[in-house]
């Protein structure tokens, strides 16, 4: 078994073991699982016949975010094999996981994405699209190799109501597959991200310039959504402040004051932020935000759960969002209730297709060994 030797028990009274009203889904406990992309769906983007075993493995924490998951054939193509939600294939493939999960005893909300200028036509179909003309300055894996990302092409003011609707149809398409809730993906350098950006977007119209304009398009997303599906269902993940994609923010404090300030009348379900605790804009944001704050501190190798929990007994935060420990430990809640050892996480399988580093890691119960594919 591969094992970092690392224990760390949380007292039977921990903040993070408590249960947690989250909108209209009541989570178990406070350690959610962080969305993770890998990469098995098939080509059309239907997710894997054995995602269904491996999310319901991992149906103890309080909420699993889903993998991030493509709106539209044209919002996918970052990366190749990464799963949609925007055929019935797609609906009836992850319907089974919502099953799963909830014969476990668990609940799951679904993480809804447009990558925009993150995609490569070779693995799109289609041209790339962002709020302006600027590529990031990084390579993707096409099916023809390692590939640097393309110029994308600035959208249009008149494309952007379909981008909304996408968003729109996506969740309807989770919750009438059982889903408990969507995330929408506000973070880590994809279009909703761009569009946050003073660096990124150059725009000069209603989606550009102020605060207010580029907190335009995912304020109008989170509204439309909601209209669909209802407030209880619904969280955001914003990253001020990150790096991934190339992404670059001047301005990581009044876009997002600006976002909150809107959405907030909503009372949507949860915010899930991507930050440095100790960043001024952490102090900020949960500030403005009165409702279920979901920390991901993005130090998730060697995840220090003293310092959550110290973070949850002190009010700093509502929940937290654990990734990488809760892909090596699907029995992680049990494992820190007893002090057991953590797995390690195979960084050489996170990607690849197959079984091997997504639905073998032990269990408490199991053998030390992990389970042959």
């Amino acid at each position: 078994m591969l094992t970092a030797g690392v224990t760390y028990a949380l007292p039977a009274d921990a903040a993070l073991l408590k249960p947690i009203q989250v909108g209209d889904t009541l989570a178990t406990n406070r350690l959610f699982m962080a969305p993770l992309t890998r990469s098995r769906a098939d080509a059309d983007g239907t997710p894997s016949g054995l995602a269904a075993e491996y999310y319901s493995q991992r149906a103890g924490a309080g909420i699993i975010i889903s993998e991030a998951t493509a709106v539209s054939r044209t919002a996918n193509g970052a990366y190749l094999n990464t799963p949609g939600m925007y055929t019935d294939g797609h609906e009836r493939r992850w319907a089974e996981i919502a099953q799963a999960v909830h014969a476990e005893g668990g609940k799951m909300f679904v993480q809804l994405w447009h990558v925009g200028r993150m995609a490569h036509p070779e693995i799109s179909g289609v041209e790339s699209v962002a709020p302006s003309a600027i590529a990031a300055d990084t390579v993707t894996h096409t099916p023809t190799g390692k590939k640097p990302l393309p110029v994308p092409r600035a959208l249009g003011v008149d494309e952007i109501p379909a981008i909304v609707a996408d968003f729109r149809a996506a969740a309807r398409r989770a919750v009438d597959a059982g889903m408990d809730g969507v995330e929408i993906h506000g973070a880590n350098g994809y279009l909703l991200h761009q569009f946050a950006s003073d660096v990124v977007n150059q725009r000069t119209d209603a989606y550009g310039g102020s605060a207010e304009n580029r907190a335009r398009l995912t304020a109008e997303v989170v509204e439309a959504v909601v209209d669909e599906i209802g407030p209880g269902r619904v969280g955001l993940r914003i990253s001020p402040g990150n790096h991934a994609g190339d992404m670059h923010e001047n301005d990581t404090v009044s876009v997002y004051e600006a976002l909150l300030n809107r959405i907030a009348p909503l009372g949507i379900a949860y915010l899930h932020v991507l930050i440095d605790p100790g960043a001024h804009t952490f102090g900020v944001l949960r500030a403005l935000w009165s409702g279920t704050f979901v920390l991901n501190t993005g130090r998730d190798t060697g995840t220090d759960f003293s310092q959550l929990e110290g973070y949850a007994e002190w009010g700093a935060i509502s929940a937290a969002a654990v990734g990488r420990t809760f892909l090596a430990n699907p029995d992680l809640i049990d494992r820190l209730v007893l002090g057991a050892e953590l797995n390690e996480p195979d960084v050489s399988t996170f990607y690849a297709p197959g079984p091997v580093g997504y639905i073998d890691y032990p269990t408490l119960s199991e053998v030390a060994e992990p389970r042959s594919a």
